[in-house]
């Protein structure tokens, strides 16, 4: 379900925001720590293009694009876990039925 808001700084008023029901400020898991991780994916797919152009030998293309599919991988795998412990175990633990049934969708989505 999405709600439409408005917010009011200094008699200003800002452009509206779409927000879905778990998307209040600080309730989502600060990701942050998985920015390191993507900008080494970063420069092997700089580095896999540069392979690509360069016309390098192909199993050597392909053992870096694996790295790289590792590395996005692994940060999926530490998105989704959080996801799990923070806002489907919050939604669950409400005891709401809407909640608890949009985050169980939400994971058979991601997985399936």
């Amino acid at each position: 379900m999405l709600e439409k808001q408005t917010a009011r700084v200094k008699g200003k008023r800002e452009k509206p925001r779409v927000e879905t029901v778990n998307s209040v400020a600080n309730e989502h898991p600060d990701h942050s720590e998985h920015i390191k991780r993507l900008n080494r994916v970063k420069g092997q797919i700089e580095g896999i293009e540069r392979m690509i152009l360069d016309r390098r030998y192909c199993p050597d293309i392909i053992a870096q694009l694996k790295a790289a599919s590792a590395g996005l991988r692994a940060t999926e795998a530490e998105v989704l876990k959080a996801h799990l412990r923070g806002c489907v175990s919050t939604a669950l633990a409400s005891k709401n039925a809407f909640k608890s049934e949009e985050k169980i969708q939400e994971i058979i989505k991601l997985v399936f």
